[in-house]
């Protein structure tokens, strides 16, 4: 990790600068093979699967046998966490409901809005080096309980032709209607077109690796809508003297291990943490399984210090982490004025692992400064706002004359004339 002491504002843009691809590097690829899956279907992705996963699939729907096959695989202690996890998330997006609001503006005039699911939506789980069981119970939980009628899964296969049984197992547990072994480019492309096996959805969900990420943003040009850029897994900790180091560090490495590309940064005011920090990872990262993994993204990791609460704040503001822990004697001053962050941990005893497994929050949250502008996923990411309007006589003769001064004064008279002859009816 580089460790920085003298930093100003005008120099974070570039310490804080994420170490992605841009939009440019990548698109050319993912155009390329949009428009062969939009052009031949299965055939495409076969072609794709072969060459990025390494392994051709005859048929890449998942059969029941292979969900009967992946339940007998998956442990009972394991059956018993996704459970828990399963319920607790439940519980919080359960809670997120709202009903139906309704108003009369003015006598006659009554509106109201409504929620109703997206019908179709499209599922993305990484698999790979980690396959994200625990991303299906984000998605696919929500999904259900929103009453998205079509839940599709798309997962890449592993060389033996398989998704992880701990996938298939949570998928069939949350209600997906279909899983595909499919994963990349290829997979998104499938959902934007739809091909002779993987059918068209109308919204995108799922974290990804930088090519999943452009690919899901150029879908968007083809009138399919996603959650969220959610590209590679981020942490920042802001921390003073009374935070643990050797937690700090523990969580530094627990995002940091998720992929070469991810980032982690500390914030202190205590050179003496970050000292003290910096050995703890030296030290954890040497019995970690994914230590080769962890050290690359430790590459492009900071830890930073700062003079005071009120520049720190400021520097993760600019900077809108993806997960944000808060280990400071006044937590406070941060829980109360962050503005940009996808999801907020506070305290010693709240590790990011809580929010990526088991507390009830959902961790596909906007990465690479998205948190400025987009929300995590939650239940009303599955629901679409409709507006409802019923007017009666008397309404039309309350607004009608409004109406008609306003659409005269813009030119349209078609829009006046529907109005007067309303108020002129016997």
């Amino acid at each position: 990790m580089i460790k920085i002491y003298n930093s100003k504002p005008e120099t974070w843009s570039e310490i804080l600068k994420r170490p992605t691809q841009t939009f440019n590097d990548i698109e050319e690829t993912v155009k390329g093979i949009f428009k062969e899956v939009q052009l031949k279907g299965d055939v495409a992705v076969a072609k794709y699967t072969s060459l990025f996963d390494g392994i051709s699939i005859e048929n890449i729907e998942v059969s029941n046998e292979e969900i009967k096959e992946a339940f007998n695989l998956v442990s009972e202690e394991l059956k018993l966490a996704i459970n828990l996890a399963k319920s607790n998330i439940e519980k919080f997006h359960n809670a997120q409901k709202t009903s139906k609001i309704e108003v009369e503006t003015i006598e006659g005039v009554k509106c109201w809005q409504e929620k109703r699911p997206i019908q179709k939506v499209g599922l993305y789980i990484p698999g790979g080096t980690a396959p994200l069981f625990s991303t299906v119970l984000m998605l696919a939980v929500p999904a259900q309980i929103g009453g998205c009628k079509e839940i599709i899964l798309c997962s890449p296969p592993d060389k033996s032709g398989k998704i992880n049984p701990a996938i298939l197992y949570a998928a069939n547990l949350c209600g997906v209607t279909k899983i595909l072994k499919v994963g990349g480019i290829q997979a998104i492309a499938g959902m934007t077109f739809g091909t002779e096996t993987i059918p068209k959805v109308y919204k995108i969900f799922g974290p990804g690796n930088q090519f999943v990420t452009v690919a899901k943003q150029y879908a968007t040009r083809f009138g399919v809508a996603i959650d969220m850029p959610a590209g590679p897994s981020e942490l920042l900790i802001v921390a003073d003297e009374t935070a643990i180091p050797s937690f700090v560090a523990s969580d530094l490495l627990s995002q940091a291990e998720h992929g070469t590309d991810s980032q982690v940064i500390l914030v202190s005011t205590s050179k003496e943490l970050i000292e003290a920090v910096e050995i703890e990872i030296n030290t954890q990262i040497e019995v970690l399984p994914r230590k080769n993994i962890a050290q690359k993204a430790m590459e492009n990791s900071k830890l930073i210090y700062v003079e005071n609460d009120k520049i720190a704040l400021d520097l993760i503001n600019d900077y809108a982490p993806e997960h944000f822990i808060i280990c400071t004697k006044d937590e406070d001053f941060y829980i109360d004025n962050i503005q940009n962050a996808g999801s907020v941990f506070i305290g010693n005893y709240t590790p990011e692992s809580a929010g990526d497994y088991a507390s009830g929050t959902n961790h596909t949250l906007p990465t690479n400064g998205y948190a400025k502008n987009y929300s995590g996923v939650n239940l009303d990411s599955f629901l679409k706002s409709m507006t409802f309007q019923k007017i009666s006589k008397k309404g039309i003769q309350n607004i009608g004359k409004a109406i008609e001064i306003m659409a005269d004064a813009e030119g349209l008279q078609a829009h006046k004339n529907a109005v007067t002859l309303r108020l002129n009816y016997k």
